[in-house]
């Protein structure tokens, strides 16, 4: 059991839960089980006065499209874009709609949508780019609320959920992974995320009722 600090200084993160990376969705990026996250994202908003959510938001013609010539993972040349990827997460699509069971876009306290521009494929909540320049205002928000501790979960491990918690580490913010409220797409690429999180100083926990607020 860890202890954290009351609601009133801790926010809840839905990490792009969105059917995209779901078996609901096998051709672009199903990770294994990705449904099952719900009851558990939903617990951990439980321990925070604010539940913030984020969509990948992306366009058909982004430059990151892999194609047969160019398949996933391969390589690209740019500043905000690293390898290609399966389209994904298209707006206007099943992909980009968040899972059900999770609450509708307007009963968030605050919502990131990224990715939309053709060069860019941000992983992280906190910055619309890659070299971390543009802020999506997830930070601000934060230390504006007074927040000093985020419970994070949501889709996938090894690599939004990963790069969102350095983020906000990086923001001298307490952050609580919660591994029941995430899923991987690659057991050693997860593996290392996890350690890597943990190293960096993020607190790891199975399940929300790991988690106990100070009275």
């Amino acid at each position: 059991m860890i202890i954290i600090d009351k609601k009133e200084y801790v926010a809840s993160l839905d990490v792009h839960a969105q059917y995209t990376f779901t078996p609901e969705c096998p051709n672009e990026l199903p990770v294994p089980d990705g449904t099952a996250i719900v009851p558990e994202l939903n617990a951990q908003a439980l321990h925070a006065a604010y539940r913030i959510g984020s969509k990948e938001a992306h366009n058909s013609k982004a430059i990151w499209i892999a194609t047969k010539e160019h398949p996933q993972l391969t390589p690209l040349q740019g500043e905000n874009v690293d390898v290609r990827w399966k389209p994904h997460s298209i707006t206007g699509t099943k992909g980009f709609e968040l899972i059900q069971g999770l609450p509708e876009i307007s009963a968030y306290d605050y919502f990131v949508w990224e990715g939309i521009e053709l060069d860019m494929h941000p992983y992280g909540v906190c910055y619309h780019d890659q070299t971390e320049k543009l802020s999506t205002g997830v930070i601000e928000f934060l230390h504006a609320k007074k927040v000093n501790t985020v419970i994070i979960g949501g889709l996938a491990t090894d690599y939004c959920v990963k790069v969102t918690t350095l983020q906000l580490l990086k923001a001298n913010l307490k952050v609580v992974v919660n591994l029941g409220a995430c899923r991987g797409m690659n057991s050693k690429t997860v593996n290392e995320a996890k350690e890597l999180m943990y190293l960096k100083g993020a607190v790891l926990v199975n399940s929300a009722r790991e988690i106990s607020n100070k009275k």
